[in-house]
């Protein structure tokens, strides 16, 4: 007894932080495109912040309860609603048996996050639930989320009403108008003509209808190489900028491929990939040099945050506590 989903939405899969150390056996990492709200979704309802969620992709599913549940939202709006009744992002949300949970096309961003409190019960492939879609591991069989599918909860929970909420302004990322991504140099930066490296940086770039969770690709001044040099297969991290031979940069995402064999010029810092993971198609961008110490600094930052934001949930579960009854 969990949730079943009822209307499938655009693509639904189910999540953790991804399956990391078998890259070299050929595995992608997976995980979210947004981790950021992924770990808050988790967060909000006293989960540990790697715990399995569902990431929901433009159109959000419909999903029916079949048991009592503490559930959060966060990420891209998609109207959510409880039994027609609209609910907000960012607050746990208490659901009993019969209750359905209808999410729409997404207002602003792509990636929605619902998290239910104790987690989904569901067995590990190489120390992860992430879905693989191309490789069709981990998740429910390795696919997407269909009409009729059922997830069990491993500790369905009583609920009462809950009167306090994350700050709206963790998520303006993803409302942003002007997108500044910054990157530090790849390992092929050198590679590139100055007037490539200029422009990667002076002109913008758009995403392209052909992005998805395995890479963004983009459009915009195509990017020349100094002379045909030859490079030898190299492993792939969330975030790397590749440039093929038609000089159209292409951003490697979650569902990335292990190796890859195109020169790199960029990747993006840690801090802006939540950001960059919310871009629609056709939305412009444009890219913003930062040193090695800069992204390390707001990669801790972030962290840091992540951690407050943990510990305030944690005082006021504590609070709830008393008043819950576990079934």
């Amino acid at each position: 007894m969990g949730l079943r989903i009822i209307e499938e939405g655009l693509l639904t899969t189910i999540q953790d932080l991804g399956r990391f150390g078998y890259q070299s056996s050929g595995f992608s990492v997976s995980g979210p495109m947004d981790s950021w709200a992924m770990q808050l979704a988790n967060i909000i309802v006293n989960n540990d912040p790697s715990e399995a969620v569902l990431e929901m992709s433009f159109i959000g599913p419909s999903i029916t309860f079949e048991d009592y549940s503490i559930i959060s939202l966060t990420g891209a709006d998609m109207s959510p609603k409880i039994n027609d009744k609209a609910v907000e992002n960012g607050k746990p949300l208490a659901v009993k048996a019969g209750d359905t949970l209808q999410l729409r096309t997404a207002k602003n961003g792509i990636h929605s996050y619902l998290a239910v409190k104790g987690g989904l019960d569901l067995p590990e492939f190489l120390n992860s639930k992430s879905t693989s879609l191309k490789v069709a591991v981990g998740g429910l069989h390795g696919r997407k989320l269909d009409v009729g599918d059922s997830l069990a909860i491993k500790f369905p929970t009583h609920g009462k009403t809950f009167n306090w909420r994350l700050s709206s302004r963790l998520f303006d990322y993803i409302k942003q108008d002007h997108l500044i991504i910054r990157f530090i140099e790849g390992r092929q930066y050198d590679w590139f003509t100055e007037q490539s490296k200029q422009k990667f940086m002076a002109d913008s770039y758009s995403t392209t209808t052909q992005s998805d969770r395995m890479g963004y690709r983009l459009k915009g001044s195509p990017l020349y190489f100094k002379n045909d040099g030859q490079l030898l297969t190299e492993g792939t991290t969330f975030g790397t900028v590749q440039v093929p031979a038609n000089g159209q940069p292409i951003i490697l995402m979650a569902d990335r491929q292990p190796t890859g064999g195109y020169p790199k010029i960029g990747q993006i810092i840690h801090a802006d990939l939540p950001k960059l993971s919310q871009t629609r198609p056709s939305r412009t961008l444009t890219f913003q040099k930062c040193s090695l110490s800069e992204a390390d600094f707001l990669m801790r930052k972030g962290q840091q945050q992540l951690d407050q934001l943990q510990t305030f949930s944690k005082l006021k579960w504590k609070e709830w506590e008393p008043c819950t009854q576990s079934i």
